[in-house]
């Protein structure tokens, strides 16, 4: 399993009025290759269960292996590098930088990997041309249009080659035309070897038939529809 989950509880703020459970005694397995949606609202703790299976942060307790490793037993700057190394993210408001060009929003997360700039732009106008959206290349990202940005997030997703993909609500802003597309190439990607988990409340996407699980996700649980 490239994912497993047992008994995961994340608290906020821990022993500060402010506490927060976003998480309770959730356990999780995820195959390599499989695509996996979780469905919840807006605050089921679906983007915390995400931050978890990122590498983003550690739980409170119970126990976490992603890609082989307990993320409990990693100091921070060992949890980043293993983020940096297996998870791409696809975010809901896509996070590209619309100053910088198309090309330069992509080889982003290359940086502090000490990628070289020559091998750094073949990767990217390899995943332009494969998501047909080179001639945008020198574009800056506050001039395209919203599925040319949801490709060129997915670009950047996946520079580095990461064996998980992890998308947080990513049609809430795209039309249903370009959810289908969208999903259409999750399916790639998973056919290609890729393991994605899906978060989304999206009819579009938590009916997808590409889909080899789905968990609903209710005040920090998990539950089996």
């Amino acid at each position: 399993m490239l994912i497993e989950l047992e008994a995961i509880t994340k608290i906020y703020n821990q022993g500060q009025a402010n506490e927060v459970q976003a998480l309770t005694d959730v356990s999780l397995r995820v195959a390599t290759g499989s695509m996996l949606c979780l469905r919840g609202a807006s605050g089921s703790g679906k983007s915390t269960l995400l931050g978890i299976i990122g590498c983003v942060f550690p739980p409170t307790s119970g126990r976490a292996a992603i890609a082989g490793k307990q993320l409990a037993r990693l100091p921070d700057r060992f949890l980043t590098l293993h983020r940096r190394e297996t998870i791409g993210f696809i975010f809901q408001r896509f996070n590209l930088l619309p100053s910088l060009t198309v090309l330069d929003n992509i080889t982003l997360p290359l940086l502090p990997m000490g990628v070289g700039p020559r091998e750094r732009k073949l990767r990217a106008q390899a995943l332009l041309a494969q998501f047909d959206i080179q001639h945008r290349e020198k574009f800056p990202a506050g001039q395209i249009s919203g599925g040319e940005l949801q490709r060129v997030a997915i670009a950047r997703a996946l520079i580095h080659d990461p064996p998980i993909i992890l998308a947080d609500e990513p049609t809430a802003h795209l039309d249903s035309r370009l959810s289908r597309e969208f999903m259409a190439i999750m399916d790639r990607l998973k056919a290609s070897g890729k393991t994605i988990v899906l978060a989304s409340h999206d009819p579009l996407v938590t009916d997808h038939p590409g889909l080899d699980q789905i968990m609903d996700i209710r005040d920090g649980r998990l539950h089996v529809p």
